[in-house]
């Protein structure tokens, strides 16, 4: 064992001469723990959130989103869906189309977005799997039902379970004819209530689904849509099938994975994941303070250990090397016990919900998840903290004379 490693660790474990050292270092290694515990859980909600809301957008928004470079809409090529179809790793298509529309239901009034989808829809997003009320149905015989997310449900004051009553659904026309007797600027149609779907709020509080066929009649188009959505096989890799959709479909169109889909606010939950990290790395910093005095108090303790070291021939090196190695044990042995306290909450958290989320969400516990990554991330930073305090400690033991006079 290192020389330096091997009087570091009977320093650490050693008896001291004043019961004062052993209270500040036991606070040092206390503060280290709870900080070490506070980084890994704060890592591991962030986590837990992105999981979640990634499950909850999965549900709406597909694995690969097919979208016109300009333009709301573009006609559908069907050689292009063909070679789609034929790809290794796509598993399902869809076509949609949407659109900003004005619903009424009896003296409720709200702007929302119609969104028209085939067949096919439910099993590339698994929409059907967040339907809160009702049922998933798009269509019933000659009537074009509605799913409608749950804000805009309870806006318009919709009851599912009434099939007589009918949501009117304007569409401003496109183009308008000129002269004396133009026509009216809308376009009308009615939707039945069919379901109530709760996804994400944003979501929920603007769309209303119905069948393709109902839009393309709403917006007077035969044959255009607004995207192809795309359901991949499982294991097959997400950047290498985009690539070669985008091969297929060419620089008029543009291909988004999940993530970018939601680009904005996975950027902005990331910003606030590492923003609250680097916060809690500052406190454990200033907790490292209690660790400098600890050991500045080591060190004038052990000054004539250190004389006599530097007498028998030991280099400024070897003793600046003892308090470096000090300080690094004390923040592992901090480091162990915080690894042990998040494991503790995290699996009190996940098993029994100890932290409740205030409000009305979707969950009622605070989501958590555990990445073996954040443990290297956090063990990291906690070693260079304990390394930075260590260092002021360090060169005052290399400023001990080898010689020191007796009062």
């Amino acid at each position: 064992m290192n020389l330096a490693l091997r009087i570091a660790r009977r320093y650490l474990f050693g008896k001291r001469s004043t019961n004062a050292i052993n209270i500040i270092t036991g606070i040092a290694v206390l503060g280290i723990s709870i900080g070490t515990a506070a980084l890994v859980l704060v890592l591991s909600v962030f986590n837990g959130f992105e999981d979640l809301i990634t499950a909850m957008y999965s549900n709406f928004n597909p694995d690969i989103q097919i979208t016109p470079a300009s333009g709301k809409t573009f006609e559908v090529d069907s050689s292009k869906i063909l070679k789609l179809y034929q790809m290794d790793g796509v598993d399902m298509l869809s076509k949609t189309l949407e659109e900003t529309a004005f619903f009424v239901k009896d003296d409720k009034q709200e702007f929302g977005t119609i969104k028209g989808v085939d067949e096919y829809f439910k099993g590339v997003t698994g929409i059907d799997s967040t339907i809160r009320e009702g049922k998933y149905q798009l269509r019933d015989e000659d009537r074009s039902m509605a799913v409608l997310g749950l804000g805009m449900r309870n806006k318009l004051s919709v009851n599912v379970d009434d099939l007589f009553t009918s949501i009117n659904v304007y569409m401003l026309k496109r183009k308008q004819s000129a002269g004396l007797f133009r026509s009216k600027p809308f376009r009308t149609k009615y939707l039945y209530p069919a379901g109530t779907f709760i996804v994400q709020t944003d979501y929920d509080n603007e769309y209303i689904l119905t069948n393709l066929e109902f839009v393309q009649e709403l917006l007077a188009v035969d044959n255009e849509i607004s995207a192809i959505e795309l359901k991949l096989a499982p294991g097959y890799d997400i950047p290498q099938v985009k690539d070669e959709i985008q091969a297929i479909m060419g620089p008029d169109f543009i291909v988004k994975n999940r993530y970018q889909q939601q680009e904005a606010f996975m950027k902005l939950m990331y910003m606030e994941k590492w923003l609250s990290y680097a916060i809690i790395s500052l406190m454990v910093l200033m907790v490292a303070l209690n660790m400098v005095g600890a050991l500045w108090m080591i060190v004038l303790e052990k000054k004539k250990d250190i004389a006599i070291l530097k007498s028998m021939g030991a280099v400024n090196r070897t003793i600046r090397n003892i308090f470096l190695m000090e300080g690094l044990l004390l923040c592992v042995l901090g480091l162990v016990a915080g690894f042990v306290i998040a494991v503790g909450t995290y699996y009190l958290q996940k098993n029994f919900g100890i932290i409740g989320v205030p409000g009305d969400f979707v969950v009622e516990a605070y989501p958590i998840s555990i990445r073996i990554i954040d443990f290297v991330v956090v063990g990291v930073t906690v070693v260079l903290i304990g390394l930075l305090a260590s260092i002021p400690p360090a060169l005052r033991a290399v400023r001990v004379p080898a010689m020191i006079r007796e009062e």
